[in-house]
């Protein structure tokens, strides 16, 4: 390997011990996430009952850090590209931890919305940077697998969360799921700053004073060879931005993705934020409802690893409309109520299973319908979405046919998804 450039020694270069070690780093930042988000889901049915709230103010409570999650993950991406994956993982991290603190020792509505939106924005920020983190620090033989460990770590933050907290609230309230969330997020804040450098990729391309030095330690620490020159500077070509997906070749193709996922992530946030309280609602106890929604993390994380593997043997398109349909017939039988616990937890595993699967369906077909140089605003535009969910409980309406209806509005996203091979300018498998 010596003599070559940064990036061909990470690309073609083995994958060592230390290069696992921040792969599997960004894995746990992922499930810190997927537990971030679910806290206030965990902690709903005890909020409501303190403080008296009804459905429309808890539904700002529980959409509070989704409007956080959308601002980080456009701002704080960019962000991520000029001062680096490692600080701005960091820094997000403060801000999880901060929020989280905040939100154990508030009193009232208007005291909690402030802590959540600033977790929301650490954690939109951190799944921006390690995205990019996870994929520049692996070899192009395993980057693919490493990039798919990563997504299935925010399920699991969900299931192993879960399970934390059925405990915590068997024997406290609902402020100790928070301050366990703000533990768990300062814990990894050594783990990131020992194991996971910044990334080659990103300071050979920002090629600072130093770099090369920098590089080379951190190449050392892979158990690669140095390098003895930076990679040829890339031609400045066409400046691309958000915008370029609105353009007349690609307007179609990003109304009806737009579309698509609008109606499927609208859906699968309504349950994943609204279960504890629909459960408790129906008459069992707080940490049960906990322990459902540890079931449809569960079935959410079986279902992104089906569906990585079954997508490579049969056509992402056709797979995707059927885990779509699958998920809103799903959503539209628990609406309709289950006679037990067990039930329930059958149901919503099959739930989480076919809508999460869905959404690495979608996840798939952004890096298919934009280019290369389009990417990065294809899937920052889709991450304006997942706000809408729970923040819309219709008044008057209970929620079984609430449900109902959210399973119906999602069969517009397999229509829209079929309607797309006819559109799309690009291949879409």
């Amino acid at each position: 390997m010596t003599g070559k450039d940064p990036k061909s020694i990470i690309d073609e270069g083995a994958m060592g011990r230390a290069q696992w070690l921040a792969v599997l780093v960004t894995v746990g930042l992922n499930a810190l996430d997927g537990f971030d988000v679910l806290s206030i889901s965990f902690a709903s049915p005890g909020i409501a009952r303190d403080w008296g709230i009804d459905q429309a103010t808890l539904g700002w409570v529980l959409s509070m850090e989704l409007f956080g999650m959308a601002a980080g993950s456009l701002l704080l991406g960019g962000v991520a590209d000029k001062v680096g994956r490692r600080p701005t993982i960091l820094g997000c991290l403060i801000a999880m931890a901060v929020g989280m603190f905040g939100a154990a020792r508030v009193h009232g509505v208007a005291d909690l919305l402030p802590w959540r939106l600033l977790t929301g924005l650490g954690i939109g920020g951190t799944l921006a940077a390690i995205n990019a983190a996870a994929a520049e620090l692996s070899n192009r033989r395993w980057r693919n697998f490493a990039m798919a460990l990563m997504v299935i770590g925010y399920p699991l933050g969900g299931v192993f969360g879960g399970l934390i907290v059925q405990k915590l609230l068997a024997s406290a309230g609902w402020r100790t799921v928070f301050v366990f969330g703000a533990a768990a997020t300062a814990a990894f804040l050594p783990l990131v700053w020992w194991l996971v450098p910044e990334s080659v990729a990103f300071l050979d391309r920002r090629r600072a004073a130093g770099a090369l030095e920098q590089i080379n330690r951190t190449l050392a620490r892979f158990g690669h060879a140095a390098a003895s020159t930076l990679s040829a500077p890339q031609p400045q070509g066409e400046r691309h931005s958000l915008a370029d997906i609105f353009k007349p070749a690609l307007l179609a193709t990003t109304v009806l993705v737009t579309f698509a996922y609008f109606a499927h992530i609208t859906s699968f946030y309504f349950i994943v934020k609204w279960v504890p309280k629909i459960v408790v609602d129906m008459g069992f106890a707080p940490q049960a409802a906990a322990g459902v929604l540890t079931w449809v993390s569960l079935g959410g994380a079986t279902g992104g690893a089906l569906f990585g593997l079954i997508a490579t043997r049969i056509g992402l398109r056709p797979l995707t409309v059927c885990t779509l349909l699958a998920g809103a017939l799903m959503i539209t039988g628990f609406g309709r109520g289950a006679p037990s616990l067990d039930s329930l937890k059958s149901t919503l595993a099959i739930t989480g299973l076919f809508t999460n699967a869905a959404i690495a369906g979608f996840y798939l077909l952004f890096a298919q319908v934009y280019g290369a140089r389009r990417r990065g605003a294809g899937a920052d535009h889709g991450r304006l979405s997942p706000q809408r969910g729970p923040c819309r409980p219709e008044r008057g309406t209970d929620h079984g046919r609430r449900l109902v209806a959210r399973g119906g509005g999602a069969v517009g996203a397999p229509g829209a998804r079929c309607r797309l091979s006819v559109t799309s300018p690009c291949r879409t498998g």
